[in-house]
């Protein structure tokens, strides 16, 4: 289903990095304690930049902000279409 538990999951399991070749590169990737998870650095920035982190926190723990704020995004997005 559609909710938030990416939000969460980001701030609520601890995640290691790890280097490993993906795709012929050295990638660095970031795994749960049970390594069934990855985040991406892209993913894992979001909890370490104080500005984005406050939005983190907030769809974490209100899910029905985060359903408003992403189809208010979404529909503008719909709206005005993009280039390309």
């Amino acid at each position: 289903s559609f909710d938030n538990s990416y939000f969460r999951l980001l701030l609520m399991v601890e995640w290691t990095p790890s280097s490993e070749k993906f795709a012929k590169r050295d990638r660095v990737q970031y795994r749960d304690p049970n390594d069934s998870l990855i985040m991406l650095p892209s993913d894992i920035a979001l909890i370490q930049d104080e500005g984005f982190r406050r939005y983190v926190e907030l769809y974490a723990s209100d899910q029905e902000r985060f359903r408003r704020d992403f189809g208010a995004a979404f529909g503008k997005l719909l709206a005005l279409g993009t280039n390309g």
